[in-house]
């Protein structure tokens, strides 16, 4: 933990781990802080198992969550109540540090001088001078006066950012593009699976993002709070704002932990663990090797989720080390689905069910995980009965592997750029927003119809680089996207059901049917997960290479 000391009573941090708490009580603070709202990020730990912690290390733990960018002089005064009533030192941390100064600053306004406010917070390694305009105007800020200014900025540095970045330059190596995310560590998502079976490291499938950044780009380390598409302009935490003449949304999912009661409370404990978060991936490993009878429940939440094949792929590759562990007859394996089918594309569902009767997995579909016991180890579900209304089922596990319910991000969902339901509204082929023509998105955010995967953001990007040039007169025609994506369900270790498809559930093979047949598990599909995809998606996603991705032309 590295941590800002702002005044000999209080430092900031960037996001803590539940481990973390010892060495923070050996350090010598009493209370803790959060600013950050759970679910965030992948890898961030909910406030339950720090207060949890906390207090087991003998520490104050209190939760005063605020989005990024928009802390208010509300929650400014609420910070410094907490300071006057909290065992001291005290360490306040969020995201990187920000809002915890952020709202120490709000909480000394007029009490410290502003100039003494400024280079207090700036030793810490936080830049508040736009906050000196918050402060004056009452919290407004002036979009018209821009901090920076780009030719194309692109918010969210995963998968989709880069790889938009990495296509826009190979293109076009003099264009002034930017990336806006706050985040040091970059994620490939798609390994996660494999380390909850045993097969990757945890390290394996992460980087730095300074490592991966295209040569060129300009990376503001900052994350968004708002939109202002009407005058080309994005406010960051702290009120920044950066104008742009094109704009690239890609910033992911939410990870709604919270929308289930107690889970929360629970993850990485007792029993209860999820290969959808970077630190909670190892344990279901360390479970799945642990288990030699009992009951194991597999849960997938209502959709739209991002790689909606992997609440199974979990199952299976567990499935699979209990059979050559000689254990599977001792083990009582549900997959509680709230969807109605197995899997969306029926041309796969038969080599699936075939594995889920070798395994002997019960299958029960319209069931919503909505409860966590942990410590009772008991899971409560919404069951939908067959005259269409819902009941509550409670059953016991000795494992749980929970999937979150999933939305856009919160600063999404309320911006001008939303569809009713909270995603990005962009036309499904050419990837540009219906309102704004200067605006695209790709990535889970948008709300196109295709499975949420990697895959379709390495098909997505490509033409998102060239409908963007176009429009700046840069290059002809325009490219569509046919709905791509790639769910290589891992069924057995050593074998996949390599599923490939575009909208409407056509499917849409990479290779001829004698190589490999998508329909049937096949062992070369499992060394490409293994051995291709990785090096794949660092070296050629991330990187502006176009193999098998090349855009289709439609005028």
């Amino acid at each position: 933990m590295d941590n800002k000391l702002l005044t000999p009573v209080l430092s900031v941090a960037a996001q803590i781990s539940a481990t973390d708490l010892p060495a923070i009580a050996q350090a010598g603070f009493k209370s803790v802080i959060c600013n950050r709202p759970d679910g965030e990020g992948a890898d961030q730990t909910g406030f339950k198992e720090i207060e949890q912690a906390a207090q087991a290390a003998g520490l104050q733990a209190r939760y005063l969550p605020a989005e990024t960018g928009k802390v208010t002089d509300e929650q400014g005064a609420a910070f410094g109540q907490l300071m006057d009533e909290l065992p001291k030192p005290v360490l306040a941390y969020c995201r990187s540090g920000m809002r915890s100064t952020t709202m120490w600053a709000l909480a000394n306004a007029g009490k410290l001088p502003l100039p003494e406010i400024i280079e207090t917070a700036g030793r810490a390694g936080y830049d508040l001078k736009a906050l000196v305009r918050r402060i004056i105007n009452g919290g407004k800020t002036p979009v018209e006066v821009a901090d920076a200014s780009h030719d194309v900025v692109i918010i969210g540095g995963g998968a989709a950012g880069i790889a938009a970045a990495a296509s826009l330059l190979a293109r076009s190596p003099n264009l002034d593009v930017a990336i806006i995310d706050p985040a040091d560590i970059h994620y490939y998502q798609p390994g996660w699976t494999m380390v909850g079976a045993g097969v990757f490291d945890a390290a394996f499938t992460a980087r730095t993002m300074a490592s991966l950044l295209p040569h060129g780009v300009h990376w503001i380390k900052a994350a968004v709070a708002a939109f202002e598409p009407e005058r080309n302009a994005v406010i960051l935490d702290g009120c920044r704002v950066v104008s742009y003449q094109q704009l690239v949304v890609c910033p992911g999912l939410k990870l709604d932990w919270q929308a289930i009661d107690g889970l929360s409370d629970t993850l990485g404990r007792h029993g209860v663990t999820s290969n959808y978060r970077y630190d909670l991936a190892p344990y279901t490993w360390k479970l799945v090797q642990a288990l030699r009878g009992g009951r194991a429940l597999f849960t997938q939440p209502p959709m739209p989720i991002k790689c909606a094949g992997a609440p199974q792929k979990a199952m299976y590759l567990s499935a699979d080390h209990w059979k050559r562990e000689g254990v599977l007859s001792n083990i009582d394996i549900q997959f509680c689905n709230a969807g109605a089918v197995l899997f969306g594309v029926a041309d796969y569902v038969p080599a699936l069910m075939e594995y889920v009767k070798a395994y002997g997995i019960g299958l029960n579909f319209g069931r919503t995980l909505v409860a966590v016991d942990g410590p009772g180890k008991k899971a409560t579900f919404s069951q939908v009965q067959a005259d269409g209304s819902k009941a509550l089922l409670t059953q016991d596990f000795d494992m749980i592997h929970v999937v979150p319910p999933q939305k856009a991000p919160d600063f999404i969902r309320v911006s001008p750029l939303a569809d009713a339901a909270g995603w990005i509204d962009v036309d499904p082929s050419s990837l540009r927003h219906k309102k704004y023509p200067n605006i695209f998105a790709l990535g889970d955010a948008g709300n196109m119809s295709n499975a949420k995967t990697a895959a379709a953001a390495r098909k997505q990007a490509p033409v998102v680089a060239h409908n963007l040039l176009a429009l700046r007169g840069q290059a002809k025609g325009e490219a569509s996207y046919d709905g791509y994506g790639s769910c290589p369900l891992t069924v057995e270790r050593g074998k996949i059901v390599l599923a490939e498809f575009t909208y409407g559930g056509k499917l849409a093979p990479s290779f001829p049917k004698w190589l490999i047949d998508g329909t049937r598990p096949s062992a070369l599909a499992w060394y490409l997960k293994e051995r291709v995809l990785p090096p794949l998606y660092w070296d050629a996603m991330l990187k502006g290479r176009e193999w098998l991705a090349k855009p289709e032309m439609v005028g």
